[in-house]
């Protein structure tokens, strides 16, 4: 006999330009997260394509292959009870409602609305000047579109609040899903001082 369905895990999809502070707010929720007990997975779009994604570029096919990948990936792990924050730019309405429509009901859309020129300010890694210079070709907020999402579960501005009062709002969205599901009590999600 097996054994009984783990409770449904959640699908966080941090989507925003570069240096948004997406990995940074997936970063600060798993440690939150883990210190609650709740187990959580985080898939980095720039580990994802380091690895996994490797033999991808970034046309539009490749793009959309992309997220079709993370988005299986999320699924899988979300159906053994984790949450699962994904940490992509996701720069279409296209390839994020293909990623909804493979996670399905637990998929929640976080838009990091950060203004492009706070992320070309931060550019942690360099990009956007190679992008002004011309050197980095189809780069997403430069020669290459993002679309805003159009009714995101949840927009966070990590130019106006800082990441600990960001991931507080994120452990507020995830607290009503899990909450609801497991039966587990508010407080194991309530904020925390430190």
């Amino acid at each position: 006999m097996y054994p009984d369905s783990p409770p449904p895990g959640l699908v966080i999809w941090l989507t925003g330009l570069s240096g948004a502070g997406k990995s940074t707010i997936a970063g600060a929720l798993n440690h939150e997260l883990g210190k609650a007990g709740i187990g959580c997975f985080v898939l980095d779009g720039d580990d994802i394509r380091s690895g996994l994604n490797s033999d991808l570029g970034f046309s539009a096919p490749d793009r959309m292959e992309n997220v079709r990948r993370i988005a299986h990936v999320a699924r899988l792990l979300s159906s053994r009870g984790q949450v699962v924050v994904v940490a992509a730019i996701t720069p279409s309405q296209v390839t994020r409602a293909l990623a909804k429509g493979i996670v399905g009901q637990m998929f929640r859309e976080v838009f990091v609305d950060t203004p492009i020129a706070v992320c070309e300010a931060r550019d942690p890694k360099g990009l956007y000047r190679k992008a002004r210079s011309g050197a980095l070709k189809a780069f997403t907020g430069v020669s290459d579109i993002y679309e805003r999402p159009t009714s995101p579960d949840l927009v966070l501005c990590t130019h106006a609040s800082s990441i600990a009062e960001e991931t507080q709002k994120l452990l507020a969205l995830i607290s009503v899903q899990i909450n609801s599901d497991t039966s587990a009590s508010a407080s194991t999600l309530s904020p925390t001082s430190d």
